[in-house]
Formats: C-alpha cells, sequence, structure tokens
C-alpha cells in the first residue's frame, strides 16, 4: 500500500534514521469522552479504519464525519527497526487537534496541548529494536471551548459565514525517528548579510558529554564553501563567515545546504541536514526593507483549506502548486490566514521564493481569559521555534481581529492588551530577526506593522476612506480602542473579497455562497472594480503593501481567484496583470 504523505516532514532537521508512520490505523470515535475510564489506552486495534494523516472528517481519511467529534482514539502497530539497536527512538507528530495524549502498550507517555504545533516524546525506555508495539493516541477537541483557538473551523454543525469544515485529531505525519542520545535537537540560525556571516546555535536532546565536537558545513552547488568545527555544549553559537553572499528573494531564491555533524572520539554519531537563506528584513521610517531594498507587499489571504484534506493537502505536490498558483495570479506573497501551515508548505516557500507572513488559528480563542492566554502562549512560542528559521517567512501575526464586545469593557480591556503585550515580547526574544503585527486588523496595543481590514467595493469610498486626514491621520479600524498609530508601515492586511460564483460550494453549509460587497454583474464589472481598488491602494505614498481577499473560495465562501479546488476561474493573464502593478516612482 501506498504511504500517503511519504515526504520528511522536517526538511530543516533531516535525519535518515525515520519511519514515517502514515497510513491505515484503527480508530473509534469516544462521544461520551469515557475512553479512559473503558481503558481504551490498552487497545490492540479499533473497529474502524482511517487512513492518517487526514482528520476523520476529510474524504481522504476514508471516514468523512461532518458532526462533532468531542474524542477519538487511534491505534496502530509499530516494529522498531533491527538497525537502531542502541539508539534513542522518538516518536513525533506534526500536529494533533487540539490535546493529544500518547500510549504505548497501555503505558502513558506523553501529553500535548495545542492543536497546530509540533511535539514529539521518548519512548527510548519503552521500547526494544526488533519488537512490535501498540501504539494509541488518545486526541479530544472541544471546538466551542473558548480556551481552545479553532481558527476558521465551524462551531456550528453546518459550516456558514466564514467558519468551514472541522478538523479533529491527527492532521499532519507521525513518524519515528532515532538518534544518539547527544544528537541535536534543534537549531537556531541567524544570518547576518551586511557582514557575510552565519550563526547557528544547536541545542541538544542531552548535554554532549566533554570532548563532543560538532562540525557545520555550508554548501553551494560548487561544493562546500565554509565550514567551521567547534567543541559541542547547549546553547553555543557556531559562527562561519560566507565568501561572495547568494542572497535569497523572490527574484533568487537562493538556500545554501547545511551538514551538520556531532563527533565523540572521532566517532560521528548524528548527522543531520538542513539549509539556510540570506536575507536580512528590517524597517525604515514607514517602509519595510528586504535586504536593503524598499519592498511593496503584494499579498494574498491564503486560508489553507483542501477541498478533500481538510486542514492537509493531498500531496506535497498540492502545497507547491499552491504557491505557483498565487505566483501565477502576479502576488509575492501571502498571509497564512488563521491557520498554522505545514513545515512543508514553508520548504517550498523557500525553495520558490514566495513572501509569508504566518499566522495562528486564534479565533475562537476568549482573549481577555488568562487560562486561555497561558495555553495560546505555550503554543504560540511552539510554532514560533519551529519555523524560526525559513527565510520566507518575513513577519509574524499571531492575532487576527480581536476585538469583541467584552474587550470594550474596562476590567477586560486591561487583560486584552497584556495579552498583546506579552505576545508582542514573547515573539520578538524568539526571534529578534523579523516584524510582529501583533493582531491583523484590529485591534493594536504594541506592533511594528500597523494592519487595517478594509472591504468597502467602491474604490472611490475605498479612495475616501484611507485618504489620511489633518483632523484623524491615517485609516484605523477601532482608534478609540487602540493605541495611537506612530508612523509604522501601513499595510492593508485585507481589502477585495470580490465575490463570483461558479459551482455549488455549499454541501455542508446552510448558507448561501457568498463574498463581501454586492457581486458585480459580469466578469468586465469585475475586473474594473478590481483595477479600481488596486489602483486606489498603489496611489498612496503611506501605504507599503497589500493583502487580497483571497487565493481559493473555501466552500461557501466564494471570493477567491481560483476555485476551492483550484481550478482556474478568471483569465488569469488579466488578473496576474493587475496584481502586477507596481507604485509609481
Amino acid at each position: 500500500m501506498t504511504i500517503p504523505r511519504p515526504e520528511h516532514p522536517s526538511p530543516q532537521l533531516e535525519r535518515s534514521t525515520w519511519l514515517n508512520l502514515n497510513g491505515t490505523w484503527t480508530y473509534e470515535f469516544d462521544f461520551g469522552n469515557s475512553g479512559d475510564n473503558r481503558e481504551l489506552f490498552n487497545s490492540k486495534g479499533f473497529s474502524g479504519e482511517i487512513t492518517v494523516p487526514f482528520c476523520p472528517e476529510s474524504e481522504l481519511s476514508g471516514v468523512a464525519h461532518h458532526d462533532f467529534i468531542p474524542a477519538i482514539w487511534y491505534h496502530r502497530s509499530i516494529t522498531i527497526p533491527k538497525d537502531w539497536d542502541g539508539l534513542n527512538v522518538r516518536i513525533n507528530c506534526g500536529a494533533i487537534d487540539y490535546e493529544s495524549t500518547i500510549y504505548l502498550n497501555g503505558t502513558f507517555i506523553g501529553r500535548h496541548f495545542g492543536g497546530s504545533s509540533s511535539f514529539s516524546f521518548d519512548l527510548t525506555p519503552h521500547v526494544k529494536a526488533g519488537e512490535t508495539f501498540d501504539l494509541v493516541i488518545h486526541a479530544i477537541d472541544d471546538t466551542r471551548n473558548p480556551v481552545q483557538p479553532r481558527g476558521k473551523q465551524s462551531f456550528n454543525y453546518y459550516s456558514r459565514g466564514c467558519s468551514y469544515t472541522r478538523t479533529t485529531g491527527i492532521w499532519q505525519t507521525v513518524w519515528l525517528e532515532a538518534h544518539a542520545p547527544s544528537a541535536i535537537e534543534r537549531l537556531q540560525v541567524l544570518t547576518d548579510i551586511d557582514n557575510g556571516t552565519l550563526t547557528l546555535f544547536p541545542q541538544y536532546f542531552n548535554n554532549p558529554s566533554q570532548g563532543t565536537e560538532v562540525n557545520v558545513s555550508i554548501k553551494d552547488h560548487t561544493g562546500v564553501i565554509a565550514k567551521s568545527q567547534s567543541i559541542a555544549s547547549q546553547h553555543s553559537g557556531i559562527q562561519l563567515c560566507i565568501p561572495e553572499v547568494r542572497l535569497w528573494s523572490p527574484d533568487d531564491p537562493h538556500l545554501y545546504d547545511l551538514e551538520i555533524e556531532v563527533s565523540q572520539k572521532g566517532e560521528v554519531v548524528d548527522a543531520v541536514s538542513s539549509y539556510v537563506g540570506m536575507r536580512k528584513v528590517h524597517i525604515e521610517e514607514n517602509q519595510v526593507y528586504l535586504n536593503n531594498q524598499p519592498l511593496f507587499q503584494r499579498l494574498v489571504l491564503d486560508q489553507g483549506f483542501y477541498k478533500k484534506g481538510i486542514w492537509t493537502a493531498p500531496s506535497d505536490g498540492d502545497l507547491r502548486k499552491d504557491i505557483e498558483l498565487s505566483m501565477q495570479a502576479g502576488f509575492n506573497g501571502a498571509r497564512l490566514h488563521q491557520k498554522v501551515f505545514e513545515e512543508r508548505f514553508h520548504y517550498w516557500a523557500d525553495k520558490l521564493g514566495y513572501l509569508t507572513w504566518a499566522e495562528s488559528p486564534s479565533w475562537g480563542l476568549d482573549n481577555c481569559s488568562p487560562e486561555s492566554q497561558r495555553y495560546f502562549l505555550t503554543e504560540w512560542s511552539e510554532l514560533v521555534t519551529r519555523d524560526r528559521n525559513h527565510p520566507s517567512i518575513i513577519a509574524w501575526s499571531p492575532l487576527n481581529e480581536t476585538s469583541s464586545p467584552q474587550t470594550r469593557q474596562p476590567t477586560f480591556m486591561k487583560q486584552h492588551k497584556r495579552f498583546h503585550c506579552d505576545l508582542y515580547d514573547l515573539t520578538r526574544t524568539l526571534d529578534p530577526t523579523r516584524h510582529v503585527n501583533d493582531a491583523s486588523g484590529f485591534l493594536h496595543h504594541k506592533t511594528d506593522l500597523w494592519t487595517v481590514h478594509c472591504y468597502d467595493q467602491d474604490p472611490e469610498k475605498l479612495k475616501e476612506k484611507l485618504t489620511p486626514t489633518e483632523d484623524d491621520g491615517v485609516y484605523r479600524n477601532i482608534p478609540q480602542l487602540e493605541v495611537a498609530y506612530e508612523g509604522q508601515p501601513y499595510i492593508v492586511a485585507e481589502f477585495g473579497g470580490i465575490q463570483w460564483v461558479n459551482m455549488d460550494e455549499t454541501e455542508h453549509s446552510n448558507q448561501a455562497s457568498w463574498g463581501y460587497g454586492e457581486g458585480p454583474k459580469d466578469l468586465e464589472e469585475l475586473y474594473a472594480r478590481l483595477e479600481g481598488q488596486i489602483d486606489t491602494l498603489l496611489a498612496f505614498d503611506h501605504i507599503s503593501g497589500y493583502c487580497y481577499t483571497q487565493l481559493t473560495d473555501v466552500e461557501q465562501e466564494q471570493n477567491g481567484v481560483y476555485n476551492y479546488d483550484r481550478s482556474t476561474k478568471f483569465d488569469m493573464d488579466r488578473i496576474s496583470s493587475l496584481f502586477r502593478k507596481e507604485k509609481e516612482s
């Protein structure tokens, strides 16, 4: 049987000793949350079959259950390869929504909270090479719980508005990995294009013993161009000088290969492959710069939903195709909206030269509850740590449209503002190399980028709203609740959303297809409206980028540049010519 999604899920830290666990598992729904009492963790197999890594709501899982699933249990047997004898064995999970617990032969291994972040647990004390074991995963997913962020997953039975089919349980690759006890657990890579240096900070699963060395080689198409050897220790930096640096950019997405080896007494005990793009992002006045050149961002809103896989792309090629479709439509990047995209998407963005803003599925979160904030800050730190080495990510945007009736009350606003500021400070501490947009659209409390959402369909009304005034300055969504604008790069992070319906995508919805504003009467009116909106944005000196809603239709929301199945919806040469328009110098 062919393994679905067989590619290595973490190309920035890849070692050869791994085993993909995707494919057929058995499962049981636990509608009463009674599985612990029934000791389902001791299971030798359940009655139903499901294809991992696709969620049970999806067609590709073979289940396609559309009602709420409060809990689900998974089982499969795993055999530890004989040649892994003497190595540590870990189970890695790309993402499981939301609270997940791992058991092996009925023994509790570990528990993780968070529906989007990757995690792993050490199986070494519980396994032996050459033997077979029962792996059970229990996932709890209370979509309506305000402690748990859900993003665009619908909290009603039907999809409606801008909420779509839910994702429960395993939705990214699960795999086993073998490594030496003092192997590399993660890397942080810092690039300095002005001085031509690259600094790596390896972190190890265990403290390396005395005399352990780490060797780093940087390669391009000509072979090794720089290398360094250092004594291995937790959080020590390794700096390399790169001759004649070739920068990473959308025009030339050059990536250097990294090979890192850990040696003890002259013997290599761990070897991982990675890569790096040499690039720099910074702000001067109200302008974002990439590699010391002004950057105008022509972004598209990408929800990352798939008709057959929901949150999971059917194949690695589908991840690449979405980026290629976006670039063909004239965009140079995307705001990855209300979803954490899997590492393979970022890999293809790195390879193809596609700029992104990374976001989280923050909708559904009670932004004023200390408990929900505590869960969110923990998961967000895991996400930033996992993805901070991708050159294609140029901004973090953890929250989206955080205003609510609750935030307008003084008592709750204190918690809301503190949460924004803590989130900003945490992100900047974990990654000082990128800008942080604390909340896209509103509310802003502490931010490097100023974003607004504006869906006026009439270009003249759009112009009127976005024109700065002497009394009020630039347009802001909710000025009475947020801090004053201080001249940050000003980006219209949502606009457009023009409805155009070609097909019925509402089989799981009780709401008719929709888009923003009144739909145009014909395609010529659509093209004229779109061009008018784009020209309006390009005419303002204070606007340094935009994000059009959206890349594809998603179920009943049909305002995409492409259909939900990624088929062509418009004259793409014409669409591309509009989104490729540049500001007049």
